[in-house]
């Protein structure tokens, strides 16, 4: 028996020898397995989260959304702090100045989506659905434009000085020029859809898909496919996130360019998003200032990059920026607080 056992060993020496060498192996600056535990989590957490706590369709309270939105925060931070520890001090802040300015975008997308559901009267107990959904294509998606956004910087730097530019004109356009009233019924991918495809009025359930009778033949008896309120609210939604992208995917390379930092800080972030938006969609008006403070942090980011090269640095420190970050997003959220509840009050007297 002891023999047999030692021989099994010999023959699983090239297989463990083999596996070894792919998981240390680097892929895009990191080892393979950093990159795998990291998709153990994020596989791990979507399916706790629809394969556990949200089993059934139900609405999502304020109570149990603000519980998930410090969880998902609280488990970003502790991703941090492992980055922290693993790969120094560097990319730990790098990761938590990332994972802070990712959140505060994704506070601006949780109004958009807000105007897309109640564009199309989806119940608040499937919003949920469509959000699980969005967030596996943002996951998809991200990737992409991430993975697009490292090649480029790593064979052309100076491209990072046109996301560097493209933030401080964002930063300064958030500052000053009013955002108008969006009306997403002329939005054109929402006319293309109604234009070219089958699509239904009402809503079937949960369905994103129903087969109704063929309107062309109605009485052939033939079935065709239908797409539903609930599946176009999805397309929409993937497309804000796309467009917000432009914003924050240059945001991250400004900060780093390190692939692995930009994408987990990014992906960490979004996570959230669904309790985010249950927590804040009906209070999103009493942070009307972190918009503000959003664009500051957009110019700031964009004008170090150009503040390293006049002071002949190599990069404005990550605490710094770390520190400036965090100091102005906080700054934003307290004095949206204090004044939207100062007003509040004033029209509660005045009644």
């Amino acid at each position: 028996m002891m023999s047999d056992h030692l021989v099994n060993l010999e023959r699983m020496g090239p297989v463990m020898e083999l596996l070894s060498t792919f998981l240390f192996s680097i892929w895009l600056t990191k080892p393979v397995w950093m990159w795998l535990a990291f998709f153990a989590v994020v596989i791990s957490l979507l399916a706790l989260d629809l394969g556990v706590l949200h089993r059934g369709h139900r609405e999502i309270g304020t109570r149990e959304s603000l519980m998930l939105s410090a969880f998902y925060i609280t488990l970003g931070v502790a991703f941090g702090a492992w980055v922290w520890w693993a790969l120094g001090a560097e990319s730990g802040m790098n990761y938590l100045t990332g994972f802070a300015v990712e959140k505060a975008l994704a506070m601006d997308n949780v109004f958009v989506i807000a105007m897309i559901f109640s564009f199309f009267a989806v119940p608040r107990k499937y919003q949920h659905r469509v959000l699980f959904w969005g967030i596996l294509g943002v996951i998809v998606l991200r990737a992409i434009m991430i993975g697009v956004g490292a090649a480029v910087v790593s064979q052309f730097s100076w491209v990072l000085y046109i996301f560097a530019a493209f933030l401080v004109a964002t930063g300064i356009k958030m500052l000053v020029f009013k955002e108008g009233e969006t009306d997403i019924s002329t939005n054109p991918v929402l006319r293309f859809m109604r234009r070219r495809f089958n699509v239904t009025q009402e809503h079937h359930g949960e369905k994103f898909f129903v087969k109704l009778p063929d309107p062309k033949a109605p009485d052939s008896g033939r079935s065709v496919w239908f797409m539903t309120p609930l599946f176009m609210a999805l397309v929409l939604i993937e497309i804000a996130d796309v467009i917000f992208a432009v914003d924050s995917v240059p945001a991250i390379f400004a900060i780093t360019t390190d692939p692995f930092i930009v994408y987990t800080s990014n992906i960490f972030a979004i996570l959230g998003l669904r309790a985010l938006y249950f927590a804040l969609a009906a209070m999103i008006h009493r942070f009307h200032y972190l918009k503000t403070a959003l664009a500051l942090v957009l110019v700031f980011i964009g004008g170090k990059v150009f503040a390293a090269d006049l002071l002949g640095i190599d990069k404005v420190p990550p605490a710094i920026s770390l520190g400036v970050t965090l100091g102005l997003l906080a700054g934003g959220v307290i004095y949206s607080l204090w004044k939207t509840r100062r007003q509040e009050k004033t029209a509660a007297s005045v009644a």
